[in-house]
């Protein structure tokens, strides 16, 4: 019975240096191990995002006060299904526009703008296509220009000539666009653009 209490003294006092050891040293981890142990610790607690890029602000070129008068224009002959092709060129009427804008020739004026397309074969991007070219013709006048229209194809024999209202078409007063904010009644315009209300 000595010999078993002796025995159990002694396996009681290696387990305790062993754990002193172990405490000390820090067990069989090297001094590298440990410090990676301690950043993975660190690095649990504070997650770190990407910051997101921000997007660049986007600006689009100032919209000038008459530019879209000769979109404003229906293109009298021009048939339905080729009124789209007259937007896929990007046209400029600044011409148009300094005419009627303070200081131009037209301006002060009674003006009334009607316009049509011509059919152009022309190279675009490389390569020849069909162009609808808008034309835009300005009358100056203190009356209204006639409202009737010639209508003829190439299956007439001849021009018929028939009233606007027939064709859902009138004169229209144009509205610049610093004025569109305001009561049409009140704006004394004196630039009128040929109009349809004709749907396709």
């Amino acid at each position: 019975m000595g010999r078993t209490m002796a025995s159990k003294k002694r396996k009681a006092s290696a387990a305790v240096a062993r754990e002193e050891e172990a405490s000390t040293s820090g067990g069989s981890k090297s001094p590298e191990e440990l410090q990676k142990e301690s950043n993975k610790g660190a690095a649990r607690g504070k997650r770190v995002k990407a910051a997101k890029p921000k997007p660049e602000p986007e600006y689009f070129p100032e919209k000038r006060n008459m530019e879209d008068l000769w979109q404003a224009v229906f293109p009298v002959g021009t048939e339905w299904d080729n009124m789209d092709k007259i937007s896929e060129i990007n046209w400029s009427f600044s011409n148009l526009e300094n005419a009627v804008e303070e200081g131009g020739e037209l301006h002060g004026k009674t003006v009334y703008i009607f316009g049509s397309t011509e059919v152009q074969m022309l190279a675009v991007n490389g390569e020849e296509k069909v162009v609808l070219i808008p034309v835009v013709v300005a009358v100056v006048s203190p009356i209204p220009p006639s409202d009737k229209i010639g209508v003829k194809s190439v299956q007439m024999e001849n021009e018929e000539i028939i009233p606007m209202k027939t064709m859902k078409m009138a004169w229209v007063p144009y509205i610049p666009l610093e004025d569109r904010q305001s009561q049409v009644d009140r704006l004394k315009t004196q630039i009128f653009t040929i109009g349809c209300t004709q749907r396709r």
